[in-house]
């Protein structure tokens, strides 16, 4: 062990001579810190206030800490362990996950920490507070694989899956259930480097047969660690992922779907978007009906209307017989440009354009106008300001055609982006621009009075 965690973890003694002192990563030693807190805890009376003074001593560990100042921190850090020797129970229970969450982070920043100081402190608050030793073992896990020792902490992890403190609770179990999990994250990352040398090889030979043979074998029993957190309320996106790619390797494609499934529409579950997106992805990967995939990203839209894949419900909805679905289309639509991160999306506004044309043609003006309804007010200056028509004919003109023609619709030849876009003289899109004017002209619900 490290000087830095040795000091970091020993306890003050009575041994020490004079004035109780404070140590420090670089080995030196601070007589005056330990005056310095009880003279801030009790005004400099003499008193000392057990209770004051390792309070005081918290607000500097945690005021260190704000301010990044590792090597102070881990100095109050030292005087603070007196909290574990407190006469009130509580508080001397409480100490070992405060002491715990303090010390992982000054160790993991201060700049005399390595992996053995931060493996060792581990280990000593692992048999300090028993009630955190699975909690601990996970984080010192997870600090392991951030540099990059898989091995060791697969180790951690499998001897934390054992460990075992008096009646199981629920809390325990479903910690129990996270370490499996990690740990079956640890085993999918190299079942995936495996296969992906199986992609490699010559699909015919022998070679390539007995690492298939191998690979499904893992898969299978990494798989195994994943079942029991999924099933388990939460939001556990990486390990849902792994665990659905394992299965489909391994062909249980009925069980996949039935996780996913689970994943999205439990109502156990917290409402998650990335759930419906996994289960739609699977879906198509599965050639589902229209109807089907439709169904989920109908979910989706409700939980996030400007996600990416709207553009894509929109042309499932686009291509449905029922006039509901094709209504619906031209409200994701809008529903999409209604966000700031998609004002210059040239996809979005071409489907619009081109929709608005159908829909219009199609003799549903009514469509349009339960959209533009409660947008009127704010969509002119939002979109289609002189501001932004200048702005995106100097940065895209495709985009700022298509917005041209959806204004014209919606605003008439009199909207000010409109006037400005059409003035504009550009010999390659020039004959474009006469195009929109005949059908803004032909089109525009100005003139039905809505």
């Amino acid at each position: 062990m490290s000087d830095f965690s040795e000091d970091l973890l020993r306890p003050a003694t009575e041994d020490d001579p004079g004035e109780w002192s404070v140590g420090s990563g670089s080995g030196m030693r601070f007589p005056w810190l330990q005056k310095l807190v009880e003279s801030v805890a009790t005004g400099g009376k003499k008193e000392k206030d057990f209770a004051q003074t390792t309070s005081a001593c918290l607000g500097f560990v945690q005021e260190a800490l704000l301010k990044h100042q590792w090597q102070r921190a881990a100095e109050y850090m030292h005087s603070y362990f007196q909290i574990l020797e407190d006469s009130d129970s509580n508080k001397r229970q409480a100490a070992p996950e405060i002491i715990w969450r303090l010390g992982s982070e000054i160790l993991y920043y201060h700049p005399k920490s390595s992996v053995e100081t931060f493996s060792a402190f581990a280990d000593r608050m692992k048999n300090i507070g028993v009630m955190n030793y699975l909690k601990i073992s996970l984080q010192h896990a997870l600090y392991l694989v951030h540099h990059g020792l898989l091995d060791d902490a697969s180790r951690i992890l499998s001897q934390a899956e054992t460990w075992r403190y008096g009646d199981k609770s629920a809390s325990q179990e479903v910690l129990i259930n996270l370490i499996q999990a990690y740990k079956g994250l640890l085993q999918y990352y190299t079942w995936s480097e495996k296969k992906a040398e199986l992609s490699k090889l010559d699909g015919g030979d022998y070679a390539h047969h007995a690492a298939s043979q191998g690979v499904l074998d893992h898969g299978w029993k990494t798989s195994a660690n994943f079942r029991s957190l999924v099933q388990t309320p939460g939001v556990w996106d990486p390990f849902v992922r792994s665990y659905v790619e394992m299965l489909e390797f391994c062909g249980d494609r009925d069980g996949a779907r039935e996780v996913l499934t689970n994943y999205a529409y439990d109502e156990k579950f917290p409402s998650n978007p990335n759930a419906h997106i996994y289960l739609y992805n699977f879906l198509k990967r599965e050639k589902a009906p229209r109807e089907k995939l439709i169904s989920v990203l109908k979910i989706l839209y409700q939980i996030v209307p400007s996600h990416k894949l709207m553009l894509e419900f929109h042309r499932l909805l686009r291509k449905s017989e029922h006039g509901e679905h094709r209504r619906l289309g031209l409200e994701v639509l809008f529903g999409v440009l209604d966000f700031a991160g998609c004002t210059r999306n040239v996809t979005a506004w071409q489907c619009l354009a081109k929709y608005l044309r159908q829909t219009l043609m199609g003799n549903h003006v009514g469509w349009v106008h339960e959209q533009w309804t409660s947008r009127k007010n704010w969509w002119p200056r939002f979109h289609f300001s002189f501001f932004w028509a200048k702005g995106d004919w100097k940065e895209n003109k495709a985009l700022a055609h298509e917005k041209a023609f959806v204004a014209g619709v919606l605003l008439g030849k009199g909207c000010r982006y409109f006037r400005y876009i059409s003035k504009q003289d550009h010999q390659v899109l020039r004959k474009k621009m006469k195009r929109i004017k005949k059908l803004v002209k032909k089109y525009s619900i100005v003139k039905s009075g809505l």
